[in-house]
């Protein structure tokens, strides 16, 4: 016999059903929000994976089409691979739950949320991650939760709380943050520039409804939860820590990293693990977990570098941005290119200019998204960090980066009435060393405003560090952290946004969650650095966007007419606007509003294009003046191309001042020839005359 748990949240009944579905797994929750269906598992392996020394955990957020009458389009009718959405959301339930799991854990474990019904107004995305972490609490994984999370929009200025997907996607605000019992472990935003104190507020009155949540899944443990199972614990005894100490003392490995070159403490670690080697060379066991030990001993001389003395590897002050630089076309002939180094992490941003017919076609779950005009994509190849590795495409950390950039910028691009052109940029990673994704919103940032695209503000970006001691009080915020720094603190928190407040945050952190005075701080510290950056860097480059796009890039004419007309320029099957594509090589877009782009690079050309769509949807007006070509004559006149499709007769008399027995006598096929609309004649047929324009 199942059990059903329910809870009133956001004013919608939520439901988890425990022992009805999924008995099989270690914890199974059949969630239920409105008429959102979600089933969400989580399952362990018996034994620790031989040969790792990480946490090998694997979410996974599946859309079924089904849930929303869909049958999968393409040849093969099944879902394939995993969508942007799916990627991105298995990434926010991953990074608050993985630090809750023990550090020596090394059973692989599986998250699984399958999504079986969408509600319109109860987003699968939260179901999902309240059903992950409401399925590892009941589960017998050791798990140090329960946590809660909570997603709020910002609509006329109004905070909701678990909006539904139209008040998600055209608000202000798109706020996720997840909590345990004490503090906040992780946030996400998307924002249209809201200010810090605004954004501050959002965050806790989530965190404020977290707890309610909290609670209902702790009934939801003391009624159903298994007991957690014992572990083959990971850890690295003491007794190798104290040996390695005795060979490679704590001031020698803190000159190992005290260095602003990446390679050079590399290659001093490098030396002191080839010594480490050798003095165990004879030790089987601790040898196969010395990697792991020096990993761990390099870990602790740089945690307490930083916190107790304030030296950071590089020998940067805990608010010192690196050494910065930007410039912008150093690609030729794209459509706009810049190239923003922060230390040693660099990026090249290119961007691309399309019509919007070129915008990405999405197929998901959420019926007001199916496009996207604009498309950020990162790229992250060995190279930049100097190792080499065959490159398979891009993972969930390079979509996920990429992600973030891009939802950083779309707040400050222009409208489509405003600048009618599908955007790309592309983020290339020509060296890393920390926060690659927050240069590539300042390269991108400047690669727009190079094409010539009218961003309404600059947008830059910084990663805030953090490393804590024992308690809550003892901490050290540091700004723009190196991958080091990264590796071996316990937070990585980024904050994008304008002059006059933020457009993105993404938070990860290692440790059980962040008290509110760090939330505050890294934020404040944010929004020094990144008008710091704006100022110092990015305006010498680029200061604002350039008045006319690339001469590379593609122009575009819009055009208004008629949408009853929408057939006339059309044609039967096409022939029309196929005619006036093939005769002035331009591209041209129609929507079923009436709204007509036409697209090239030869101005003339789309000149003539949009002239000919004019005429086509225009009346013939009395004493209006027309050109056109001569493409029929017959005994009684001609008949006048004005534009393909559109035609008109001129009668034998109105073709010369002079009488003529024969129109051929003065007109051939193919003549150019200008025209006046003479109005109707008496059986109503638009008249023209060729004569009534010659001088």
């Amino acid at each position: 016999m199942y059990e059903s748990f329910k809870m009133d949240l956001a004013g919608r009944e939520l439901r988890v059903d425990i022992n009805r579905v999924g008995k099989q797994a270690n914890g199974c929750a059949f969630m239920h929000y409105g008429d959102t269906t979600v089933l969400s598992t989580a399952t362990a392996s018996e034994k620790p994976r031989d040969g790792i020394d990480f946490f090998p955990l694997s979410v996974e957020y599946e859309e079924k089409l089904y849930a929303v009458g869909k049958i999968p389009g393409g040849f093969n009718k099944r879902e394939g691979k995993a969508s942007e959405n799916a990627i991105l959301t298995s990434r926010v339930i991953d990074r608050p739950m993985r630090p809750l799991f023990p550090k020596d854990y090394r059973n692989d474990v599986t998250l699984n949320n399958m999504v079986m019904s969408v509600d319109p107004e109860c987003r699968p995305e939260l179901v999902a991650m309240l059903g992950s972490a409401i399925a590892t609490c009941i589960s017998d994984i050791p798990f140090d939760g329960p946590c809660a999370t909570t997603q709020v929009g910002l609509v006329d200025g109004q905070f909701i709380v678990n909006p539904n997907q139209t008040q998600w996607k055209d608000g202000d605000l798109q706020l996720t943050v997840a909590s345990t019992k004490e503090k906040v472990i992780m946030i996400e935003a998307g924002a249209k520039e809201i200010p810090e104190a605004k954004m501050l507020e959002a965050i806790y009155m989530a965190h404020d409804i977290n707890q309610t949540i909290i609670a209902f899944i702790d009934d939801i443990v003391a009624k159903v939860g298994k007991q957690k199972h014992t572990y083959e614990s990971c850890a690295v005894p003491e007794e190798l820590f104290a040996a390695i100490k005795e060979i490679v003392p704590q001031d020698e490995m803190e000159k190992a990293v005290f260095t602003d070159e990446k390679q050079v403490r590399e290659e001093n670690m490098r030396v002191i693990t080839e010594r480490l080697e050798e003095a165990f060379a004879d030790n089987e066991e601790w040898l196969a977990i010395l990697p792991d030990a020096i990993y761990q001993y390099e870990k602790k001389t740089v945690r307490k570098m930083i916190l107790k003395d304030h030296k950071r590897p590089d020998g940067r002050e805990i608010t010192q941005i690196r050494p910065l630089a930007a410039e912008v076309d150093i690609i030729p002939r794209v459509h706009g290119s810049s190239m923003f180094t922060r230390g040693q992490t660099q990026i090249c941003d290119v961007c691309t200019l399309a019509p919007l017919s070129e915008v990405q076609k999405v197929d998901g779950l959420d019926e007001n998204v199916t496009a996207k005009r604009y498309m950020h994509h990162y790229n992250f190849p060995a190279y930049s960090v100097g190792e080499t590795k065959v490159s398979r495409g891009p993972g969930r950390r390079e979509i996920g980066h990429g992600a973030l950039a891009e939802r950083a910028l779309l707040p400050v691009l222009p409208s489509e009435d405003e600048f009618p052109y599908a955007i790309r940029c592309v983020s290339e990673t020509f060296e890393s060393n920390g926060s690659t994704s927050m240069a590539s919103t300042c390269a991108s940032c400047m690669s727009l405003m190079a094409a010539g695209v009218p961003i309404k503000k600059m947008v830059a970006g910084i990663s805030c560090g953090l490393v804590t001691g024992e308690t809550d009080d003892d901490f050290v915020l540091l700004t723009d952290i190196q991958g080091l720094e990264d590796f071996f603190g316990d937070m990585d928190f980024k904050v994008t946004g304008t002059v006059d407040g933020i457009t993105a945050i993404q938070m990860d952190i290692k440790i059980h969650g962040l008290t509110r005075q760090i939330v505050e701080g890294a934020i404040a510290r944010c929004r020094e650095a990144r008008l710091f950056i704006m100022d110092t860097c990015m305006k010498p480059a680029i200061s604002e966007p350039r008045p006319t796009v690339n001469e590379y890039a593609p122009k575009i004419i819009s055009v208004q007419i008629d949408p009853e007309k929408i057939g006339d320029v059309v044609g039967q099957r096409g022939k029309t606007i196929n005619a006036i594509i093939d005769e002035t090589g331009v591209k041209i877009d129609i929507t079923d509003d009436g709204k007509v782009s036409v697209c090239g690079t030869d101005a003339a050309m789309m000149d003539k294009a949009v002239e000919y769509i004019n005429t086509i949807v225009s009346d013939f007006e009395e004493g209006k003046i027309y050109k056109g070509k001569v493409v029929s004559i017959k005994e009684f006149g001609a008949f006048i191309e004005f534009a393909p499709g559109k035609e008109g007769m001129v009668h034998i008399s109105k073709i010369s001042k002079e009488r003529i027995e024969h129109v051929e006598d003065v007109l051939t096929l193919g003549d150019k020839v200008t025209v006046k609309c003479l109005g109707k004649d008496k059986m109503g047929r638009i008249s023209f005359s060729i004569k009534d324009c010659l001088e």
